[in-house]
C-alpha cells in the first residue's frame, strides 16, 4: 500500500490528514498508531513517513488543516462583515459545539501536556492563531469598531481561552440557554466598542447558523 495510482503527493498527503484527523479525534492521541491512520489513509507506513516526520507532527499538520475555523470560514464569507459581529456569531455557537474538530482540538491539548514533541509544535500552532486574531483585532481598532485602549494581545488570548475552552466543556457535560448566552456575549461584545460609539443591541446583531468553531 504505497502511493496510490493515479492520487498525486498532494492528495495522498490530504488523505492522511483526513484520516488522522478523524482517527485522533476517535481515539485519541495515546490510542492512535501510525499504522492505524496509513490503513484509513489507504497507504503503508512507510508511504505516511514520506510526508510526516513524526505522530506528533501529523497530529498538529491534521489540526491546521482540519481543526476549528468558523470565525477564518465567516470573514472569508463576509470580508467587510464588522468584526464585533464576527465574533459574537463564533461566540454564540461555542456552547452547542460538539464536533470531531473540537475533539481534535481537546486532543492536541492534552497530548501537548504530555509531550514535548507534541508542545513544540502546538505552541507554534497556538500562536500563530493569537497572531491573526490580535491583527484581526489591530484592523478593527484602526476603522473604529473596537476600543483602541485594549490589547490586542489580550483579546486575543482572550478569544482563544473561550474557543478552545469550549471544546472541553461540551453540551453533554453542561449546556446554557442561548438567549442567555447570546444576551451576555452582547454586553461584552458592546463593552469592547469605543467608548463614544453608540452600543449595538441584540437585534442590530443578526445570529446565524454555521459549522461550529
Amino acid at each position: 500500500m504505497g502511493r496510490i495510482a493515479g492520487v498525486s503527493a498532494a492528495e495522498t498527503r490530504e488523505r492522511l490528514l483526513r484520516a488522522a484527523a478523524d482517527v485522533f479525534a476517535r481515539r485519541g492521541y495515546d490510542g492512535t498508531r501510525v499504522a492505524d491512520i496509513a490503513a484509513a489513509a489507504g497507504v503503508s507506513n512507510g508511504a505516511l513517513y514520506t510526508h510526516f516526520g513524526s505522530k506528533a507532527e501529523l497530529l498538529v499538520a491534521a489540526l491546521r488543516a482540519h481543526g476549528p475555523r468558523l470565525l477564518a470560514d465567516l470573514l472569508a464569507a463576509d470580508p467587510g462583515r464588522p468584526v464585533a459581529d464576527l465574533l459574537l456569531a463564533t461566540g454564540r455557537r461555542l456552547p452547542r459545539r460538539n464536533d470531531a474538530p473540537g475533539h481534535l482540538v481537546v486532543e492536541a491539548l492534552v497530548a501537548a501536556r504530555r509531550d514535548e514533541e507534541v508542545a513544540r509544535p502546538m505552541r507554534d500552532y497556538v500562536g500563530e492563531r493569537a497572531d491573526w486574531l490580535s491583527g484581526l483585532v489591530g484592523v478593527a481598532q484602526s476603522g473604529g469598531e473596537l476600543d483602541p485602549a485594549l490589547s490586542p494581545e489580550a483579546l486575543a488570548h482572550f478569544c482563544l481561552l473561550l474557543a478552545m475552552g469550549s471544546a472541553l466543556v461540551t453540551p453533554d457535560l453542561h449546556t446554557v440557554g442561548d438567549e442567555e448566552w447570546s444576551a451576555l456575549l452582547t454586553r461584552v461584545v458592546t463593552a469592547l466598542a469605543p467608548v463614544d460609539t453608540p452600543a449595538a443591541t441584540p437585534a442590530a446583531i443578526p445570529d446565524q447558523s454555521g459549522a461550529p468553531q
